[in-house]
């Protein structure tokens, strides 16, 4: 208790000097924080895939379709439980900048594959009768304010012209980590107006999704899958959902690798700050850590009130970082529209945070306790602060 009550006196004697020193830990835990959700939010995707699923495309490219007769031979394979399919639209929500996924999938199949998707059984009913209804998910709801029975439009990239969808449907997440920001119709619709349009494109999805019965088993399925469309006119690849997602995530590694590189020296330059600062205050007291000595006080207490006064003013300041992230990542998300489907401070990252403020507090006190604890104490008497 004497030694808490003089480490938190000394923490306090510069109040100016620990004030900035804590400010500058708050706003590095608090980016470090950020910068981890954002790249949880990149693999948010993969973290959410299920190992029951998998995704069925063409061995060229992603780009290129696949006839929808497959479908009848996927069924046929041991090991399939469900086949659907979905195809990527690609259409603009008034302007460019309004993104967000739009897949037109098997309605009678699709959602049973994805449990995760949680839709009242009276809206996907209406979904089901209504040839240009929709899906939307809660998150694309909420940001441009679409109600049930609202007629979006979108313009055609891909599949060209001005298409219109009724909103039938909004679905939430089973949990925090499901993607609410997708918008899905009917792809009989889609295929209708290629049919008229571009015959030679009709008839076609851009995946086909599995369910399998065993996960174990899903290396041996996708073998199967594979060889069963081998030598054909389009032959497959076939993957677990999870290797499907990470594919998209390796076209921006990258990125990715360098988010993860700032933060972590966003740390380390903290650290550098924390320890001039206990180097500073460490120069100052070397007096009267001389007299503790001369008095009787072994070194071991020298090293407990510079550590300890390093660890509360990081730890501190390291939990005022991690408690604003929460209000920060919300406010920052709310401003990025869909550019991340799903952004949640995970309990890792608070871990990573709270670990990141301890190793700034061990590390800053290393050098400057060494040197209390082996001055002598005619030496330190003589040092001037």
């Amino acid at each position: 208790m004497y030694a808490l009550k003089l480490i938190l006196r000394n923490a306090l004697r510069h109040k100016l000097r620990t004030a900035l020193t804590m400010l500058g830990i708050v706003i590095a835990v608090l980016a470090f924080g950020l910068l981890q959700t954002v790249v949880d939010a990149w693999y948010a995707g993969a973290n959410a895939a299920s190992d029951k699923r998998l995704i069925t495309r063409n061995a060229i490219s992603l780009v290129f379709p696949l006839p929808i007769s497959y479908r009848d031979r996927l069924r046929q394979i041991d090991g399939i439980k469900s086949v659907s399919f979905a195809n990527w639209f690609g259409g603009v929500y008034i302007n460019e900048r309004n993104f967000f996924p739009q897949f037109a999938v098997d309605p009678q199949t699709y959602f049973a594959l994805y449990p995760e998707y949680k839709i009242a059984p009276e809206q996907l009913k209406a979904f089901l009768r209504d040839r240009r209804g929709c899906v939307v998910g809660r998150k694309l709801a909420n940001l441009y304010g679409w109600k049930l029975g609202d007629v979006i439009p979108l313009r055609g990239t891909i599949y060209t012209g001005n298409w219109e969808f009724v909103v039938r449907a909004i679905y939430d997440g089973r949990d925090t980590s499901t993607d609410t920001a997708i918008f899905f119709f009917q792809w009989d619709y889609l295929n209708e107006a290629i049919n008229r349009m571009y015959p030679r494109r009709a008839n076609s999805v851009g995946v086909f999704v599995l369910q399998i019965d065993e996960a174990d088993r899903a290396a041996e399925i996708a073998r199967k899958v594979d060889a069963t469309f081998k030598n054909s006119l389009a032959e497959t690849l076939t993957e677990t959902e999870k290797a499907f997602q990470l594919g998209f995530v390796s076209m921006t590694e990258a990125i990715v690798l360098a988010i993860r590189i700032v933060s972590f020296l966003v740390i380390f330059i903290i650290m550098a700050v924390m320890a001039n600062t206990m180097a500073m205050s460490t120069r100052e007291r070397l007096s009267e850590y001389a007299t503790l000595k001369a008095i009787g006080f072994r070194p071991g207490f020298l090293l407990l009130l510079i550590f300890g006064e390093s660890l509360i003013i990081a730890l501190i300041a390291g939990t005022v970082g991690c408690l604003l992230t929460f209000p920060v990542a919300r406010t920052f998300v709310a401003h990025t529209g869909t550019l991340f489907h799903v952004f949640n401070v995970s309990s890792q990252t608070i871990l990573m945070q709270l670990g990141a403020a301890f190793v700034i507090g061990t590390v800053a006190a290393v050098v400057p306790s060494l040197r209390a604890a082996r001055q002598g104490i005619a030496e330190g008497l003589r040092a001037i602060g």
